[in-house]
């Protein structure tokens, strides 16, 4: 088999003020594929399905399943005080079995899940 990568997409009612905080605040690294639309490199990713319910709406019109992001980091506290230095906010940290856990929000609103994994993680580091 071929697969090589996972392209995440963020549905966005303000793509270009998301774009700048993926830039800007996570400072991820992008490739400009035209017209401002910016493609961003992710650290490495592990998938996990989890049981739900079927209300739950696909993403798009090609009816692709739905789907949640938590990006995973080192140490919780260090990188919400990094975000916060540029702006970023968070929800209250709440310990969960499989990690300590928050979210922040994009300029659009749309939310992401940051956590500390208390469990195996599926890649090398």
């Amino acid at each position: 088999m071929a697969i090589f990568g996972t392209h995440f997409l963020i549905y966005s009612t303000n793509p270009d003020a998301d774009r700048a905080f993926l830039r800007d605040v996570l400072e991820l690294s992008s490739v400009d594929v035209g017209r401002g639309w910016m493609i961003f490199a992710l650290p490495p990713a592990e998938i996990a399905v989890h049981p739900g319910d079927a209300t739950v709406p696909p993403n798009s019109e090609d009816a692709v399943t739905g789907a949640a992001v938590y990006l995973m980091c080192d140490n919780l506290d260090s990188t919400m005080k990094t975000m916060s230095a540029k702006k970023a906010s968070f929800t209250r940290v709440v310990e969960a079995p499989w990690g300590t856990v928050t979210t922040f929000a994009l300029p659009s609103g749309a939310n992401v899940g940051l956590y500390q994994p208390k469990h195996p993680t599926a890649f090398k580091r």
